[in-house]
């Protein structure tokens, strides 16, 4: 689980991400990571749109990917916004291979722009 400190809650911050961060697309994910200049811990965030799944669905795969996310929160780059979003035909079975994919690409691409 991720803890509160590293999770993504202000509008503006969701929007910095996804307007002008880095994008990874995979079949069922789409990940955006936006660097700054702060030394704090990387934070994550999510959006599950209402066309993925009904309300206990949505919250399902919002567990399993904050699940999956906590194990990369320290190999982030410091200061790092992290956003997940879940597209309309995501389904469970390649969840964790998708975010894997999608995490690392992001990490390898934050890397190479420094």
């Amino acid at each position: 689980m991720l803890p509160r400190s590293a999770r993504l809650t202000r509008p503006e911050d969701f929007a910095r991400t996804t307007k002008s961060g880095l994008r990874v697309t995979s079949k069922s994910l789409v990940g955006y990571l936006y660097p700054t200049l702060s030394n704090d811990p990387a934070r994550c965030g999510l959006i599950i749109n209402k066309s993925v799944a009904g309300s206990v669905g949505r919250h399902k795969l919002a567990r399993q990917i904050r699940h999956g996310l906590s194990k990369y929160l320290l190999q982030l780059p410091l200061g790092s916004l992290v956003v997940i979003r879940v597209l309309p035909n995501a389904s469970n079975k390649n969840l964790y291979n998708d975010l894997e994919k999608v995490v690392t690409s992001l990490i390898e691409r934050s890397m190479a722009k420094t």
